[in-house]
C-alpha cells in the first residue's frame, strides 16, 4: 500500500509540474537528458541535491555562467517546495510537458487552385461565404482549424541562422520555440540569451539598438486645437522628424518578440511567392541597419 502512495505521489508531482517546467522543454528536452544550449549540464544526470542547489543558486543570482541571467528569470517565481518537488519529479524519470496546444477545431482548410495560386470566385453569380479569401473556408474563426503544420527546429543553440526577408527585415526563428512561448508580462525567455550583454557568450542574435529605442514624439494639442509634436505644429504626419530617444531597458513596445519575429513550420506556402531581396550590402543580410535609416523618406 505504501509503495501504491509513494508511486502515485511521483506520477502527481510530474503532472503538477508538468507546466512549471514546460519553459525547460526547448533547451533540456522532456526528459532533461539534453545540453541546454549545446553547453550546460545534463540535469537527468545530476543529483536531486545538485539540482536543487542549482536551482536555488539561480534564483539568488549566485549560480551559472553564460546561463545565468536566462535560467533566473526561469525559477524567480518557484517557492523552496516547488524546487524541491521539480528535482523529485526529475529523478523519477517522469517528462516534461510542452505548453499545451490550442484543441483542433471543426472544420479544416481547403485547397487552392493547382498551381498554388489564389482563383478569384466568379462574380457573375452568387458567392458562397466559404469561397471568399485564401483559406476557402467558413469566415466563422471558431469552426475552422489551421492546417496541420510541424514545427521540428532544432534546439536553441543548434539552429542555422536564417538569411533576412528583407533589408531590416525581423529575422526569423530558426529554432525550436517549445516552452519559449507565450510571451507573458512576467515571462520572457527570449531575453535569456538575445539581450546584448548575453548574446555573444551563448552564439545568439542580439537584440539590435533600434530596440532600446523609443521613437515616439511627445504630442500633444495646442490651444487653438493645433496638434503639436515635439514641440512643433505640424498639419502633415511627413513633417514629423523622427526623434530618437536612448533608453537604458528594452522599449516595452518591442517586449513581445513573437509579434515580429516568428517560428518556421514545414508547409506549403499557400501563395507561390518570387520575391528576390536585393541587398545592396550583404551584411544586411544578418544585420539591422534600422537606427540609421529610421529618417529616411522624412523631410
Amino acid at each position: 500500500m505504501i509503495k501504491k502512495l509513494l508511486i502515485g505521489s511521483i506520477i502527481a508531482s510530474g503532472a503538477i509540474y508538468a507546466a512549471s517546467v514546460s519553459a525547460c522543454v526547448g533547451c533540456h528536452g522532456a526528459s532533461f537528458e539534453k545540453k541546454a544550449l549545446g553547453v550546460s549540464k545534463v540535469v537527468k544526470d545530476m543529483s536531486k541535491e545538485d539540482i536543487i542547489k542549482a536551482l536555488k543558486g539561480y534564483k539568488a543570482g549566485t549560480y551559472g555562467g553564460a546561463q545565468k541571467g536566462l535560467m533566473k528569470g526561469q525559477v524567480a517565481s518557484l517557492s523552496d517546495k516547488d524546487i524541491e518537488d521539480i528535482a523529485n519529479m526529475i529523478k523519477s524519470g517522469a517528462k516534461a510537458s510542452p505548453a499545451a496546444k490550442a484543441p483542433a477545431k471543426k472544420e479544416g482548410v481547403k485547397e487552392l487552385s493547382n498551381d498554388g495560386q489564389y482563383k478569384a470566385p466568379d462574380l457573375k453569380k452568387p458567392v458562397d461565404a466559404t469561397e471568399l479569401g485564401l483559406r476557402k473556408a467558413s469566415l466563422d474563426d471558431s469552426k475552422v482549424a489551421p492546417p496541420e503544420v510541424k514545427f521540428d527546429a532544432p534546439a536553441p543553440g543548434s539552429a542555422q541562422r536564417i538569411e533576412r526577408s528583407y533589408v531590416n527585415a525581423p529575422p526569423l526563428i530558426p529554432h525550436s520555440v517549445d516552452g519559449l512561448l507565450p510571451i507573458t508580462i512576467k515571462r520572457n525567455a527570449c531575453l535569456g540569451c538575445h539581450m546584448p550583454d548575453k548574446a555573444k557568450a551563448v552564439g545568439a542574435t542580439p537584440i539590435p539598438p533600434s530596440h532600446f529605442m523609443d521613437y515616439r514624439p511627445n504630442t500633444k494639442i495646442a490651444k487653438d486645437g493645433a496638434i503639436e509634436k515635439n514641440g512643433k505644429i505640424i498639419k502633415n504626419t511627413s513633417d514629423v522628424k523622427v526623434v530618437q530617444k536612448k533608453l537604458k531597458k528594452l522599449y516595452a513596445g518591442r517586449y513581445n518578440c513573437s509579434q515580429c519575429h516568428v517560428p518556421q513550420a514545414n508547409v506549403k506556402p499557400l501563395v507561390k511567392n518570387n520575391f528576390k531581396p536585393d541587398f545592396t550590402d550583404k551584411k544586411l543580410k544578418e544585420k539591422s541597419n534600422l537606427v540609421d535609416v529610421i529618417d529616411q523618406g522624412v523631410k
